[in-house]
């Protein structure tokens, strides 16, 4: 029986426990919101009123309360800031560390890292900080702070700090939260001034990010910071010489030691091919990149953006808190929102300041009448504290009227706090003296707040001034042209062929060899049996029997044709074509014929530019056909779609096809265009039409250093826009004319040349190499007229002349001096206009006007 009961009460006790476990969706449901909440609001996710991160404005409040204008150890404010940071040194001592390397919150001495190398901080009993200036400045007011306990009840934390300041969009944040992120970029400080200046004129502010690391950013999908958006970055990369490329800054986001490992990278899997990388780093970014043997500069340049991390991508996700609540925004509408916020704490502080002065000019005013009305004397005779309030009261009682509030018990309480010795030196004249500056800054503190727009232009204009020297932006902004990978992939493979039994690829080395390649290449296979098929080069890959041609395709190639005789299966005629394959869906057959059975081609060309070959046709002599032996030249027939039937060659069997004569191309010239926005040439009409290109025709560049240079057409060359004066399709009879300013005689000089160098890719600098000489006009036109605006003497008016370059000086060699511009001391030059004799080159020249700047003004001092 005992048992029994004992095996009962066991089974009770169980029960019970098993009713009092919370089943695990409720425990998923509860803890897990509020954990992913805690991490949101409190460690991951920076607020709009401040900018900052919990961890972060703790770290502002405790380097506060410790600030005394000098430097304290790191190890220090880590200590005081847990007092307010639940979370251990580490977070915090990250934490200061990144507030540290932004150089604006903190002023930093030892080593805190380098965010370009990747270098980490030193130990936090090595370093030291403290406040700078701009935030004392502009990060703490205690009379217009929100206070709360902090996590233990002890002290008091701010619940924001009130930042006069777009601080989140200058620093910029990261977080990863519970279910969402935040990523706000850095922007440039003094366009974030300008910006938020710009709200308050009503205008709709617009800006874009500016990073630490410089580099080049295209900002033309940034779409405000908003999730969706992108930005890319590149490094800054300039040809040093032929051999050497300079790398001079880095995206943001990476580091000179994960870059050159890309680099390292790239270069083992074939994507470039590079001899050797050296990092000079130290005050400067310098990373040397010496390229291999026969590589291109501009091509490797394009290389290094496609298959290294010097271009990244970044999506920007602005999220802040507002309200206890996670929202997504745009970083205009965060820069209103602060500079709106920066309006109400002005407002507030004039407020108070205002209360404060009237408070200051109400007792100084209770004082001024308590003496000079001797009201001090009544209250002798007064045998209790009463007795006192009321007498004073009393005194008081006429002149209470031209007081801005009733007199109080405290304000007479402090009247009888007044020294005797105050009495008996009290100075009317300087009494009324205070009284009316404080009167007079009460008047001024009122026409801020009636005018407080005004006030808060003139509260960022102030900290414009104050703060904005260096801090110049560091990030150029451009746009970046898509890099085909296909043409700037270093040939990194060799392409070999099978053609019987139909295999393709890089791994078939006892096969044919076909050419070099690159292992991201399209390869296209044209058959015995007309089909064609475009697949990705692989180690080996079947392409079908009987091959006639392999090569490399380029998509949207429309100058390889390919020149065609195949025989019809269905009516057994002979069919000749010639068209291009511009556009395919990988590893599909096309059928180059009409698709009927038993059809075959007979004879087959690939021609890079167009060309038309003559061929030599053989009829069978079983034929009825007259004439058994006839050329042909495929020049007389059009270049049409790859699906075209094509024309009827002849009726009759062939025997035999063979190449008579070598052809030409019967393409027009290639129509370029140069985008001054990427520095690039392009075929797609966009920038400036520089001309139609044939065979060698080169481009002639003039820049701005006064020097020229001759490059080929290719779409892969390079120019810095900045540094490009004039470029347009070179033509040896064209005459160059020039003015420029000459650094050692001090003299303005104008010059007329023809360009008799035929070097490609070398620069020749034809005005004089002095210290201080500058190009100030170039022009290739016929007639080029100029106005001069000069001098004659000191103290004279300016006057101005038309000059024709053409009849100040004859042709010389481009070495020469030239002659001078004017005998007097020239003020101005502006380039009028120019004009093409011959009609032909005005043609060709259409775009010149855009190029050579007409009528810009050249300010010479």
């Amino acid at each position: 029986m005992a048992e029994e009961n004992a095996e009962n009460n066991e089974q009770e006790k169980n029960d019970d426990i098993i009713h009092d476990i919370t089943p695990v969706s409720g425990m998923y449901e509860n803890w897990f919101l509020d954990y992913a909440s805690y991490v949101i609001l409190e460690r991951a996710v920076p607020a709009i009123g401040d900018g900052f991160k919990p961890v972060q404005r703790r770290i502002m409040h405790a380097m506060k309360e410790m600030d005394d204008g000098r430097f304290n150890k790191v190890a220090n404010v880590i200590g005081s800031t847990m007092q307010f940071h639940p979370h251990g040194d580490a977070s915090i001592g990250d934490a200061i560390v990144n507030l540290g390397q932004k150089d604006l919150l903190i002023e930093t001495q030892g080593n805190w890292g380098d965010i370009r190398t990747g270098d980490s901080a030193a130990a936090p009993r090595y370093i030291e900080a403290r406040l700078s200036k701009f935030a004392l400045d502009v990060v703490y007011n205690p009379q217009t702070t929100d206070w709360q306990l902090s996590y233990d009840g002890r002290k008091k934390e701010p619940v924001t700090l009130p930042v006069k300041f777009p601080l989140l969009l200058a620093q910029g944040v990261e977080g990863i939260a519970v279910g969402l992120s935040t990523k706000i970029l850095p922007h440039n400080f003094c366009e974030i001034i300008k910006a938020a200046i710009d709200h308050l004129k009503g205008k709709n502010p617009s800006i874009y990010p500016d990073f630490p690391t410089g580099g080049m950013a295209d900002f033309s999908e940034y779409n405000e910071g908003m999730r969706g958006g992108r930005v890319k970055v590149r490094a800054k990369i300039e040809e040093y010489d032929k051999k050497t490329l300079i790398i001079k800054d880095i995206p943001f986001g990476t580091t000179t030691t994960s870059l050159i490992d890309s680099i390292i990278k790239a270069n083992d899997k074939g994507k470039i091919k590079v001899k050797q990388v050296i990092d000079n780093t130290a005050q400067d970014v310098e990373i040397l990149v010496s390229l291999a043997p026969g590589q291109s500069p501009d091509i490797t340049i394009d290389a290094l953006y496609a298959f290294t991390d010097c271009e990244s991508s970044i999506s920007p996700n602005a999220c802040v808190i507002i309200d206890d609540k996670p929202h997504f925004m745009s970083v205009n509408d965060i820069l209103k929102i602060n500079t709106d916020q920066t309006v109400d704490l002005l407002t507030q502080e004039l407020e108070i300041k205002r209360g404060e002065l009237r408070e200051k000019i109400l007792f100084s005013s209770l004082e001024k009448i308590f003496i000079e009305n001797r009201i001090y004397r009544d209250i002798e005779e007064c045998e209790t504290w009463d007795a006192v309030l009321e007498t004073i009261d009393q005194g008081l009682e006429p002149f209470k009227p031209q007081f801005y509030r009733e007199i109080n018990q405290d304000d007479i309480i402090k009247l009888t706090e007044i020294r005797i010795k105050r009495i008996s030196k009290f100075d009317a004249f300087k009494s009324d003296e205070l009284l009316r500056k404080l009167e007079e800054e009460l008047k001024e503190t009122e026409y801020h707040l009636a005018n407080i727009i005004d006030y808060a232009i003139a509260y960022y204009s102030n900290l414009l001034k104050k703060y904005g020297e260096g801090k110049e932006r560091k990030t150029e902004i451009k746009s970046f042209d898509a890099i085909d990978t296909t043409i700037v992939a270093a040939n990194n493979q060799k392409l070999y062929v099978n053609r019987q039994d139909g295999f393709v690829g890089y791994a078939l080395k006892k096969d044919e060899f076909v050419c070099e390649c690159s292992d991201i290449d399209d390869i296209i296979v044209i058959r015995r049996d007309g089909k064609c098929v475009v697949s990705r080069i692989a180690d080996k890959v079947f392409m079908g029997k009987d091959i006639l041609h392999v090569g490399i395709w380029k998509k949207g190639d429309d100058r390889m044709t390919y020149n065609l005789v195949y025989l019809d299966g269905k009516s057994g005629r002979s069919m000749i074509k010639r068209f291009n394959v511009t556009a395919v869906t990988r590893d599909k057959e096309y059928d180059l014929t009409k698709k009927n059975k038993g059809s075959k081609v007979l004879y087959l060309t690939a021609n890079p530019n167009g060309e038309a070959e003559v061929i030599n046709v053989k009829l069978t002599s079983g034929s009825k056909a007259r004439k058994k032996v006839f050329d042909f030249d495929f020049a007389d027939i059009d270049i049409k779609g790859r699906g075209a039937g094509g024309n009827i060659l002849t009726r009759y069997p062939v025997r035999k096809i063979e190449l008579k004569s070598e052809g030409v191309s019967t393409l027009s010239g290639l129509d370029i265009w140069y985008d001054e926005s990427v520095g690039r040439l392009n075929k797609d009409e966009r920038g400036i039409h520089i001309g139609n290109f044939n065979g060698d025709d080169n481009i002639l560049v003039i820049y701005k250093d006064g020097s020229y240079e001759l490059t080929s057409y290719e779409l892969t060359n390079h120019y810095e826009g900045a540094k490009v004066q004039l470029i347009e399709r070179f033509d040896p009879k064209k005459v160059v004319s020039v003015i420029y300013y000459d650094g050692e005689s001090k003299n303005y000089y104008v010059k007329r040349f023809q360009i008799e160098t035929t070097t490609i890719n070398k620069k020749f600098n034809f005005i004089s190499e002095a210290a201080g000489s500058k190009l100030l006009i170039a022009s290739t036109f016929d007639k080029t007229t100029i106005e001069v605006e000069f001098i004659r003497g000191k103290g004279k008016d300016s006057e101005s002349e038309e000059l024709a370059l053409e009849e100040q000086i004859d042709v010389k060699g481009w070495k020469a001096m030239g002659n001078k511009l004017s005998q007097f001391t020239v003020k101005k030059v502006k380039f009028i206009e120019g004009e093409n004799i011959k009609k032909e080159v005005a043609e060709d020249d259409e775009d010149d006007d855009d190029t050579h700047g007409v009528g810009d003004t050249i300010e010479l001092f």
